[in-house]
């Protein structure tokens, strides 16, 4: 196998992945996302026991006990660009061996769950609900660098919408990737409403809001919450779910999506106490991940 050059899999000198400041051994085969690094804490706070903790810049981590299941919560902070550090190093250290910087000969396979907040593009979907992402719309153009991003996309979705809203070729071009099938029939229930998602390369221009700077699109918003691709309709906004999916499929692991909806563009709410819904849905997710 061809050995991986210093270069573009930087080890620290402790022998952890350059980002994430992780050692191999250290990762539950079962990760929770969340943007916030504080917020790992609160994830954390369920575990009945610690078992490997640290912290480099946004990228916090632990990894403990929940229902006598491993798992371990890691900070992203905020952006696709950022995920495509926390994949493919998540990556690293379960599939290559760091000692002779080859891939491992057996491929073992992550669950990667992000945990989120976001706002509703449907006046219908109501705040403080728990959207969870089918699919994943990136208009951050982040998998476009990769090979074989074609295998894993939905391009019969992506034609359609970017007909539909009269997508300009100055603006990267969207992707489409689904969440993983198990992970999400694992999370669905009662309280949960499935969606589909768009992650966006920023909160103002690309989301629509307007401050001082005018927009490129400004009917985008529109045609998005306009748009239908037989039963499936656009519902939210966020800025990290389709990197995860992008490459977690071409990587093969498995990948999915739960946000707290905190805000309605739409309607024009916001949550008047979002971190309590969040605390509700970091708990339902735990328990329906370690059955």
């Amino acid at each position: 196998m061809n050995r991986i050059p210093e270069s573009e899999l930087i080890i620290n000198p402790d022998g952890s992945v350059f980002h994430l400041h992780i050692k191999p051994g250290q990762l539950a085969s079962t990760v929770i996302l969340v943007g916030d690094p504080g917020r790992v804490e609160t994830v954390a706070s369920y575990f009945q026991q610690v078992i490997h903790e640290g912290q480099n810049r946004e990228f916090v981590w632990k990894t403990g006990l929940f229902n006598n299941k491993q798992f371990t919560v890691l900070s992203t902070g905020i952006g696709t660009d950022n995920i495509d550090i926390v994949i493919n190093e998540l990556d690293a250290l379960v599939n290559v061996d760091f000692e002779t910087r080859t891939p491992k000969p057996e491929h073992q396979t992550l669950e990667i769950v992000r945990i989120g907040t976001s706002g509703s593009l449907q006046q219908d979907l109501p705040i403080d609900s728990w959207l969870l992402s089918t699919k994943a719309v990136g208009f951050d153009g982040l998998l476009n660098f990769y090979a074989n991003r074609n295998s894993v996309c939905d391009m019969k979705f992506e034609e359609a919408f970017i007909q539909h809203v009269a997508w300009k070729t100055c603006l990267p071009a969207p992707y489409t990737v689904d969440a993983n099938p198990e992970l999400l029939a694992r999370l669905s229930g009662s309280k949960v409403i499935n969606g589909v998602t768009i992650s966006a390369p920023g909160f103002y221009g690309p989301q629509g809001r307007v401050i001082r700077l005018p927009l490129r699109m400004p009917a985008l918003n529109e045609s998005i919450t306009n748009f239908r691709f037989g039963t499936l309709r656009i519902t939210n906004f966020e800025m990290e779910c389709s990197a995860i999916y992008g490459l977690s499929a071409l990587l093969g692991h498995k990948a999915t999506t739960v946000c707290a909806i905190i805000a309605n563009r739409l309607a024009g709410k916001y949550s008047k106490d979002y971190k309590v819904v969040v605390k509700e849905l970091i708990e339902y997710v735990l328990m329906s991940l370690s059955k």
